[in-house]
């Protein structure tokens, strides 16, 4: 068996680490049984977002024979009042219990850089895992973790006759139009989550990158216009193609919903939930997914339960303080 002393610490070495980053990566899915997979272009449509730093914010550890075995990424968030970033990490089950505190030191020692370039005294570390991934459940409050918060993984089938929609008086719903709506879309982002739990800005920058990825779908990004010519309420999805035809299946993701302060408790968000269903339903899909905060203020959970998606599982996000 590979031990600790065996591993090292090593550096993104470019296009030739993605294959062995995405196969480590489905190795850890199909052993902790979480029905993901990654392709190779999602993989690198993520190392390539604006925010994230290649040569500092990834991490990997080969063996002697240069094995990929475990991978460490740092994703940090925008945040006003502190510095705070995201630990995601993947070990091959070989050496689970052998690298771990490796990947917290180098992320620790990260963060405490990113916190020195912002001169900002408070630091938070957070990452989480699925409720099932009992390994890590016990790993994370060893290293001085908490957890903070549960999210739900929802579903529900599209292929059966959808409810209508019904907007408001004056509202209408139409395709986001990343050319003349960034400024405006940024906007009401921002302003819609300004009030939720860990809400992280976002930016032009990033409204433009994922624009203009490949993957995404013109017809699957919708936004509600108010009478006043205000953007109200939106619902961006994705599919992800490469995964749905690996596992045989056609599941679309509604990866963002929300309604902008000011335009809530007028019938939006149900309207939304209900545009974006029918738009995968129209790109073929069976099944719309989509993740929600078990605490969310605004009711979403509630507004997903009566739209009758069902819990297919719980994610447990997990917080840890640093000194300066």
């Amino acid at each position: 068996m590979t031990t600790q002393t065996a591993l090292r610490a090593d550096t993104f070495a470019g296009e030739a680490d993605l294959a062995a980053i995405a196969a480590l990566y489905n190795l850890c899915s199909q052993t902790d049984r979480l029905d993901s997979w990654l392709s190779i272009d999602e993989l690198r449509e993520d190392l390539d977002d604006p925010d994230f730093d290649l040569a500092k914010d990834l991490r990997l550890w080969r063996d002697a024979s240069g094995n990929l075995l475990a991978t460490g990424e740092l994703w940090q968030r925008k945040m006003s009042d502190r510095t705070q970033a995201y630990a995601s990490f993947c070990v091959h089950p070989m050496v689970r219990g052998e690298v771990e505190a490796a990947l917290f030191t180098w992320a620790e020692t990260r963060l405490r850089q990113m916190a020195a370039a912002e001169n900002h005294p408070r630091i938070e570390l957070q990452t989480g895992c699925r409720d099932t991934q009992t390994h890590k459940m016990a790993l994370f409050p060893t290293y001085g973790f908490e957890a903070v918060r549960v999210f739900y993984r929802m579903a529900r089938s599209v292929s059966i006759p959808l409810p209508a929609v019904d907007l408001p008086d004056g509202f209408h719903v139409r395709r986001v139009n990343p050319e003349h709506d960034a400024i405006a879309w940024v906007d009401m982002f921002n302003q819609t989550f300004i009030d939720h739990w860990n809400h992280s800005p976002t930016s032009l920058e990033d409204f433009n990158y994922d624009t203009n990825l490949p993957s995404y779908i013109p017809g699957l990004d919708l936004v509600a216009v108010a009478p006043d010519g205000n953007l109200a309420a939106f619902c961006r999805s994705t599919i992800f193609a490469e995964e749905n035809e690996k596992l045989g299946r056609k599941d679309g993701w509604i990866t963002s919903l929300g309604t902008r302060r000011g335009y809530r408790r007028l019938g939006l968000a149900r309207a939304m939930v209900r545009m974006g269903m029918q738009a995968l339903a129209k790109q073929g899909m069976d099944m719309a997914l989509l993740g929600v905060d078990s605490e969310n203020p605004s009711g979403a959970l509630r507004l997903y339960q009566s739209e009758d998606f069902r819990l297919r599982h719980r994610s447990v996000a997990f917080s840890k303080w640093l000194d300066a």
